[in-house]
């Protein structure tokens, strides 16, 4: 195999050293480290954190790419060897061939025929309509009669399965932090969970279609759970692209005033008059274009899917500063007039210090409670995007593309739903814990709230 390295894979590598480093300081750091203690000694802090931590996990497997070497033709004189043009990520290993089992069009969760009606013939060659046998579920059964009968037998095997794993990784843990305050039991049960629902999914997929599929036959599950790294990706680097600049601005206008806050108000009020999808629509749209007329520039279809991604957050990080720099404006004006602030420009105390030293630390909540807010939005607007056609490219795994090809399944008799429930009950999982994180970030750093940063 051939290892390929993504510009996004580049980027979620820093994420997850990032969050390294960022746990480290926090032991150098007593104050932090007490607030951040008050948002883990909560047993929703730490389900949600793990759950948070479950989809950064799925996202940097998904980000481990290579190609497969093509076997070599027969007779060939040449040595060299051949990659194939499709990528591969260490999550579709792990998934055992999942996104590899095709079927012809729609199938049903756990059906063993087809949705759709097929002109067949029978023994004696007469034509009629039926609904064909699956080729990747139920091929192991004799009676169609025994499926949910193999279904639970499998089910309490990889039940398990999943809590043999899951001792083993929970007594690990148990091992170095059985003498912790912090409420681990409550992780360790949501890992158990996941753990469990993971071995299931992955053992059960082998024989049936969990999700069912979608129009072009491929199994829903996977695209479910290909679409967490597009997600993850997409709510933090937009997310990371647009908190430097909201924070600068915000804070030179709250503090300097006079013509430096005429410009910046000047400057998010201009950008939000702009319909934001529109501006977004159109960026897009331009680094299509370009993407079009470069094709040299790209040696896989991954590759020009990426760019258009990283593009994407890039865009959406640049529109999407002006809510939170008013937001930070606004608390750097009325830190800026509080006794601790005058004093120490009657030492003498530059405004580069007061600001990292006084200003900063005291907004830090802001900070941190629209980050993961603003990553929630970002992911649901992803979906939106995606719906309009200006998302994420069809080559990339996406919520927003499954719900944007179930618009027309809505509409079908019978329905098909389960395109579209797989990819709410994914999003619904990441956009539910990020939210209830926030709260509890906020509540423990937020200074109204009297168990935040105190002015100092």
């Amino acid at each position: 195999m051939k290892p390929l390295l993504l510009w996004s894979d580049v980027l979620i590598y820093l994420l997850v050293l990032a969050l390294c480093l960022f746990f480290l300081r926090l032991r150098r750091d007593p104050q932090t480290r007490e607030h951040w203690r008050r948002v883990f000694s909560t047993r929703l802090g730490m389900v949600t954190f793990t759950l948070i931590l479950v989809y950064v996990g799925i996202a940097l497997l998904d980000s481990l790419h290579f190609r497969r070497a093509l076997e070599p033709v027969e007779g060939a004189q040449s040595s060299e060897v051949f990659y194939n043009n499709q990528v591969t990520s260490a999550l579709d290993v792990m998934l055992v061939g999942m996104g590899e089992r095709f079927e012809r069009t729609y199938s049903a969760p756990f059906a063993l025929k087809s949705f759709a009606k097929e002109n067949m013939k029978d023994e004696n060659g007469l034509l009629y309509r039926d609904f064909p046998l699956l080729e990747h579920a139920g091929r192991h059964l004799s009676k169609p009669a025994e499926r949910w009968a193999d279904v639970v037998a499998r089910t309490l095997w990889a039940l398990v399965c999943g809590l043999l794993i899951s001792a083993v990784l929970v007594g690990v843990q148990w091992a170095f932090l059985r003498r912790s305050s912090l409420p681990w039991y409550a992780s360790w049960g949501t890992q158990t969970a996941v753990i469990c629902l993971a071995v299931w999914l992955v053992l059960i997929s082998r024989y049936y279609h969990v999700l069912g599929t979608d129009r072009g036959g491929v199994d829903v599950a996977y695209q479910s759970i290909k679409g967490v790294r597009t997600a993850v990706l997409l709510g933090t680097l937009a997310t990371l692209i647009m908190l430097p600049i909201a924070v600068t601005l915000g804070v030179m206008a709250g503090y300097f005033k006079g013509w430096v806050d005429d410009v910046v108000q000047y400057l998010y009020t201009t950008m939000s008059s702009i319909p934001g999808i529109l501006l977004i629509a159109a960026s897009v749209l331009l680094f299509q274009v370009y993407i079009d007329l470069h094709p040299d520039f790209f040696s896989t279809g991954m590759e020009k899917a990426d760019a258009r991604f990283i593009a994407l957050c890039f865009i959406l990080g640049v529109t999407s500063w002006s809510s939170l720099c008013r937001l930070i404006r606004g608390e750097t004006l009325k830190i800026s007039q509080l006794e601790f602030v005058q004093a120490a420009h009657a030492f003498g105390v530059s405004h580069s210090r007061i600001v990292t030293r006084h200003i900063l630390p005291n907004v830090v909540h802001i900070i941190l409670i629209t980050f993961v807010l603003d990553f929630s939005s970002l992911v649901l607007a992803e979906a939106v995007l995606s719906y309009i056609g200006v998302g994420i490219d069809p080559a990339m795994g996406s919520w927003g593309n499954m719900i944007n090809s179930a618009r027309s399944e809505l509409s079908r008799e019978p329905v098909v739903w389960w395109t579209l429930s797989g990819a709410f009950f994914f999003m619904f999982v990441l956009v539910l814990a990020a939210n209830l994180f926030a709260d509890l970030v906020r509540d423990a750093f937020d200074p109204r709230t009297g168990s935040g940063v105190a002015p100092a």
